[in-house]
C-alpha cells in the first residue's frame, strides 16, 4: 500500500507543477482534464502525508522513551506516542477506503424518479412528501434541479416524477436510494384513523453523457403528440409532447412538460439514455449478483429499503439495521446522517471483500 501511496503522490506532485505552466494553461480543455485528475488525487495525497507524519512522530517519541530519563519528558512522550498511534490507525483505514475501487458514476448528475406504489391516492401524497425531501436536500447540497417530466393524482400527489439533479457528488450521495419506501400513517383520506401502509419507488440513475452512450441510426423511434393537462389551449392542438422509444430495449421514455417539441425531446433523451445505460450496465454486472445483493446498492428497485412510521415519528432502513426518531427532520431534508451511514457501511463491505 505505501509503495502504491508514494507513486500517487510523486503523480500529484507532477500535476501541482503541469498545472501551472502557461502553455498548459492556455489549452483550456487539457487544463480542466489536469486540474480533475489533480483534485481526484488530493483527498489521498494528504491523507497519506498525516499518516507519514503520525508515523515520523510515533519514531521520535520512542526515541525519546529509549534515551529520556526525564520522568516529565518521559510521560509527556509516552502521551505523544498513544495519541499518534491511534491517529495513524484512524488515518490508515482512512487511506484504505481512498484506494478502493471508485465508482466511475460517483462525480455524475442524478436522473431521480419517484413513482406511487402501492397504497392509492395515499402512495401519490406520500410519493410528493419523498419528492419534497430530496429537493430540500438537494437545495442543501447546493444542487441544481429540473423537473424532466411529471404527472399528478387527482389530490395532488405524485404518479410519477422525474427529476435531473445537477451537482459534483450527487450520484454518490444518492446511489443508495433505489428501492422501495413505505409509509405508515393514517392517511388524509382516511375518517376512522386506521394506521395504513403505503408505499412510492424511488430510482436514481446516474447521468449518461452522449459520449458514453451513442444511439445508432435508426434504435430510437420518435413519436409526437398533443400534451394532456393544464396549460392552456396551446396543450391540446399542438404535438409538443414526445414519447422516444428504444427499439433494442424495448425502453420507452415520454415527456410533456414543456410547450416546446425540442424541449420535451431534449428531456426525454435524458431520460432514455439513463435508463438504457442502467439496463446495459446491470446486463454486465450480472455475474456478479451475489456480490451486489451482499452491499448496501444492490440497486434493486423492488427491494423495500426504508420505512417512514408517522405515530412513532421514526425512520428505519432495513438494509444497515438503523432507526433514527427523527422523522419530520428526514422529511425536511435532514438526510445526512441516514446517507453517511449507509456509504460507511458500503466501504466497510467492500474492504472485506478486498481483504
Amino acid at each position: 500500500m505505501l509503495e502504491k501511496l508514494q507513486a500517487l503522490e510523486e503523480r500529484y506532485n507532477e500535476l501541482t507543477e503541469e498545472i501551472a505552466k502557461p502553455e498548459i494553461i492556455a489549452d483550456q480543455a487539457n487544463w480542466q482534464k489536469l486540474m480533475k485528475a489533480h483534485a481526484d488525487l488530493e483527498p489521498v495525497v494528504e491523507t497519506y502525508r498525516a499518516y507519514r507524519s503520525a508515523l515520523t512522530a510515533i519514531d521520535d517519541a520512542k526515541i525519546i522513551l529509549d534515551e529520556e530519563k526525564d520522568a516529565e519528558l518521559r510521560e509527556l512522550a509516552q502521551q505523544e506516542l498513544e495519541e499518534q498511534r491511534e491517529s495513524a490507525a484512524q488515518l490508515e483505514q482512512q487511506l484504505k477506503i481512498l484506494l478502493l475501487p471508485k465508482d466511475p458514476n460517483d462525480d455524475k448528475n442524478v436522473i431521480l424518479e419517484i413513482r406511487a406504489g402501492t397504497g392509492g391516492d395515499e402512495a401519490g401524497l406520500f410519493a410528493g412528501d419523498l419528492q419534497k425531501m430530496y429537493s430540500r436536500y438537494a437545495d442543501r447540497m447546493g444542487w441544481r434541479q429540473d423537473i424532466l417530466s411529471s404527472s399528478y393524482t387527482d389530490l395532488g400527489g405524485i404518479k410519477e416524477m422525474v427529476i435531473l439533479l445537477e451537482g459534483r457528488g450527487a450520484y454518490s450521495k444518492l446511489k443508495f436510494e433505489s428501492g422501495v419506501h413505505r409509509v405508515q400513517r393514517v392517511p388524509e383520506t382516511e375518517s376512522s384513523g386506521r394506521i395504513h401502509t403505503s408505499a412510492a419507488t424511488v430510482a436514481v440513475l446516474p447521468e449518461a453523457e452522449e459520449v458514453e452512450l451513442e444511439f445508432a441510426p435508426g434504435d430510437v423511434r420518435v413519436d409526437l403528440f398533443c400534451a394532456s393537462g393544464p396549460g392552456g389551449q396551446c396543450v391540446n392542438t399542438t404535438q409538443s409532447a414526445v414519447r422516444l422509444t428504444h427499439i433494442p430495449t424495448g425502453i420507452v421514455v415520454s415527456c410533456q412538460d414543456e410547450k416546446n417539441q425540442h424541449k420535451n425531446r431534449e428531456k426525454a433523451e435524458k431520460v432514455l439514455r439513463a435508463r438504457v445505460l442502467e439496463k446495459m450496465q446491470q446486463e454486465a454486472h450480472g455475474s456478479e449478483a451475489d456480490l451486489r445483493k451482499s452491499m448496501v446498492g444492490s440497486g434493486d428497485r423492488s427491494e423495500r429499503i426504508r420505512t417512514y412510521n408517522f405515530p412513532q415519528g421514526r425512520v428505519t432502513d432495513h438494509r444497515i439495521g438503523l432507526t433514527l426518531h427523527k422523522l419530520d427532520s428526514i422529511l425536511q431534508g435532514f438526510l445526512d446522517e441516514i446517507i453517511e451511514a449507509l456509504i460507511t457501511t458500503d466501504q466497510a463491505e467492500k474492504l472485506k471483500a478486498v481483504e
